[in-house]
């Protein structure tokens, strides 16, 4: 995989590092390349995960702090909704449109709630995948103003997941 010309956030560099430990076959989305889709104007998600075992993932990471006290943000904008959905309709029937909320743990390791931390350039992270079906199911408005939508946090216990759990 060469470079890549979208600039990476440090959740999406942790979420990479994790699929290469992980030996997970993966291309990361380049921006640049999106014209192969002619005049499409969605918004790109960030990368395709092949599978071997089940349905390959078309992967919008969401970066998101995590600390002790607070609750996990999900929200989400309803472009991100609306633009994966169109995305998974393109790549079709063997592709699963998914969130995935990579949280950076801002305390110490061991008073983390997350069972599955890893380290990535000294910072503690996590990560809970939701799927597009699933989470269009019970969202709800969160800022109209900003349009985005977020899940309770009770609903997302039941529709998150660890990646390699999901369907």
């Amino acid at each position: 995989m060469g470079p890549r010309s979208k600039k990476t956030s440090h959740y999406e560099a942790a979420f990479e590092s994790f699929l290469r430990h992980h030996g997970q076959p993966y291309v990361a989305v380049d921006e640049a390349k999106r014209s192969l889709f002619g005049t499409a104007k969605l918004k790109s998600f960030d990368f395709v995960v092949y599978r071997p075992n089940g349905v390959n993932l078309l992967v919008d990471v969401k970066g998101r702090a995590a600390g002790p006290g607070k609750a996990l943000a999900n929200w989400v904008t309803r472009r991100d909704i609306d633009d994966l959905r169109q995305w998974k309709d393109i790549f079709g029937e063997g592709f699963q449109a998914v969130f995935v909320f990579v949280y950076r743990w801002q305390g110490a390791s061991d008073r983390s709630p997350f069972t599955d931390l890893f380290c990535h350039e000294e910072n503690w992270y996590s990560m809970l995948a939701a799927s597009l079906s699933d989470y269009r199911t019970v969202m709800r408005p969160r800022s109209e103003s900003w349009g985005t939508v977020s899940v309770s946090a009770e609903e997302f216990k039941k529709i998150a997941k660890p990646l390699d759990q999901l369907a």
